[in-house]
């Protein structure tokens, strides 16, 4: 009772925060504005195919919105989702390249290889070169593509890079994790190396330059020397507002009362990361493209509750797959949108932009064959009823397997030690580790976590392997039914056995170490040639050295984890 009693406290001190007021007509940081960008625009045309900018950042919490009411000012993106069509039952993956990948191909990752971790910067893996990209079929419908920001689907060889990928142009970090101001990325002790790069080159010329300034600017002085007549896509994603955090000091300012340090920072970055936006939004206006513009505003992961983040009231974090680390924060404003102003309920998958952006492009989905997505727009813009029933959250058979999960508590046809996923209609199914279950207030408190550590911490699930909720009724994840609708449960592993028999083998091969930036003049690059071979196919290495690598590595580790935590929070460059 006194726990729930602390956590009906912080919610009611959570709701008591007032809205910080914001100055639309204040000139901005990242770029200098003359004119509020969110004035009546005129009427919308439909002669021609959109202009379509599809916004995505890098780990902000469900929470960290205003509109989600947050104590982070986000008057832009606020004022963008209010005068469009907010999306409450949206759904992303757990960690970056899953929704990456999900995002450029429309397929759940089982189809692509990817269902396992992240593709890390020294493993000669990347997005599979037999799949069609989004930006490889909105130039098929004469689209001119550009692509800033965070790649993360693999570079070991040229044919992976963004501009071989369908992409006229690239601005930005092939990694998934880069300083914001010297884009070094260090991936374990002593294998550093400098990640910014401008197409196929490397751009050392751009090394002290705020990323989300950068970033910004790159999308306004692309809109600017395009004509508004020919239609154009632009990917823009943030850096922000993953680790390291690190914010210009006239951001942190306006949190100065925040107690905690790690929070404050990491609001500086999301308002930052807004007024990046408003910049967007204003260049759309003042180079004749918003009137015909399709805005597309997307999170890629869950809140990391340990850097600042906050996804309360759902339950988990990035990486999980509790509510908390698949629903995502997403909108989409248009002059085009029938129905603007209001909330969508109707369920949405990052992969179903694939099919609905092409389709909005009056692209050729036709000789696309096995996409997982949909194409939503009548849904979204006219309010119709969602063609999507039900989502695979993910089925990853490398993940540690759950210690009390068998084929048995699977009623014989699923092992539930398996690390899976899925909703059907209002049910949601997990079964295996799904990972970090905690409900974790935002980082209020000077002293973070503190004694708050152990306000909703739960130990009765340490023994199980599947949880089933009816997540309209539930969304926060409290009230498990697993035991009272064994029905359910059972007919949900019939549809992970339906995905299961889809699924290609896991592609998450060895590091290299040809890959150090090293031997690439101190840069992450590509480090294989054309003529090398699929180096993954055929899986993972084996489990033998794989064991004796970490034996050996335990100790480097180590290291690499205190030297990270204390960078996080000791780095006076903020």
């Amino acid at each position: 009772m006194a726990v729930y009693a602390l956590t009906g406290f912080s919610l009611v001190s959570l709701l008591s925060f007032g809205y910080l007021s914001w100055d639309w007509m204040k000139p901005s940081l990242v770029a200098d504005v003359a004119t509020d960008p969110m004035e009546k625009s005129l009427p919308p045309t439909f002669t021609r195919p959109p202009h379509i900018i599809f916004i995505l950042t890098d780990d902000q919490g469900y929470h960290d919105i205003g509109y989600h009411g947050s104590d982070i000012q986000t008057p832009t993106l606020d004022r963008l989702a209010a005068e469009g069509v907010k999306l409450e039952n949206y759904y992303i993956q757990p960690i970056c390249t899953p929704s990456r990948s999900q995002l450029i191909t429309g397929r759940y990752q089982i189809h692509t290889g990817l269902q396992h971790s992240i593709i890390r910067p020294r493993q000669p893996n990347c997005l599979p070169l037999d799949q069609v990209t989004l930006p490889q079929k909105l130039q098929e419908a004469g689209y001119s593509t550009h692509m800033v920001g965070k790649w993360h689907l693999g570079f070991y060889k040229k044919e992976c890079l963004p501009t071989r990928r369908g992409f006229d142009t690239f601005l930005g970090s092939l990694t998934g994790n880069v300083d914001y101001y010297t884009y070094d990325n260090c991936d374990g002790p002593d294998v550093c190396g400098y990640d910014l790069h401008e197409g196929e080159d490397v751009a050392w010329d751009q090394s002290g330059k705020y990323s989300t300034f950068l970033y910004a600017q790159r999308v306004s002085k692309i809109l600017a020397s395009h004509s508004p007549k020919e239609p154009i896509f632009i990917y823009v994603a943030f850096q922000a507002v993953h680790t390291p955090l690190q914010s210009p000091k006239e951001y942190i300012y306006r949190y100065r009362s925040m107690g905690n340090v790690a929070r404050r920072k990491y609001a500086a970055m999301v308002t930052c990361m807004d007024e990046a936006v408003k910049n967007i939004t204003w260049a759309l206006k003042k180079y004749g493209y918003y009137d015909n513009s399709v805005i597309v505003f997307s999170t890629d992961n869950g809140g990391q509750t340990f850097s600042g983040g906050s996804n309360w009231p759902l339950r988990g974090r990035k990486g999980t797959y509790w509510e908390g680390g698949v629903r995502g924060i997403g909108f989409v404003h248009s002059p085009l949108i029938k129905r603007k102003r209001r909330t969508s309920w109707a369920l949405v998958h990052i992969t179903d932009w694939y099919p609905t952006l092409v389709s909005l492009a009056r692209g050729n989905l036709s000789n696309v064959q096995g996409l997982d997505g949909y194409d939503v727009w009548p849904a979204i813009s006219e309010g119709k009823e969602s063609p999507r029933t039900e989502i695979l959250h993910n089925i990853d058979p490398l993940y540690n397997h759950a210690k009390y999960g068998s084929l048995e508590d699977g009623f014989g046809i699923w092992n539930t030690a398996v690390q899976a996923s899925i909703r059907v209609g209002e049910w949601k199914l997990l079964t295996g580790d799904p990972g970090y279950s905690d409900w974790i207030p935002p980082q209020t408190l000077t002293n973070f976590p503190g004694s708050w550590w152990n306000l909703e911490r739960l130990t009765d699930g340490l023994r199980k392997s599947v949880w089933l909720f009816n997540i309209t009724a539930d969304p926060y994840e409290r009230y498990d039914l697993s035991e009272q609708r064994p029905d359910v449960v059972r007919s949900l592993l019939m549809r992970l056995v339906h995905y299961n028999r889809t699924a290609i083998p896991v592609r998450y091969p060895a590091e290299n170490p040809r890959a150090h930036p090293d031997f690439n003049g101190g840069a992450w690059g590509p480090w294989a040639s054309e003529d090398d071979g699929e180096e993954w196919e055929g899986g993972r290495e084996s489990l033998k050295s794989r064991n004796k690598k970490k034996k050996k590595c335990k100790i480097c580790k180590l290291r690499s984890f205190f030297r990270k935590l204390n960078t996080r929070l000791m780095s006076n460059r903020i």
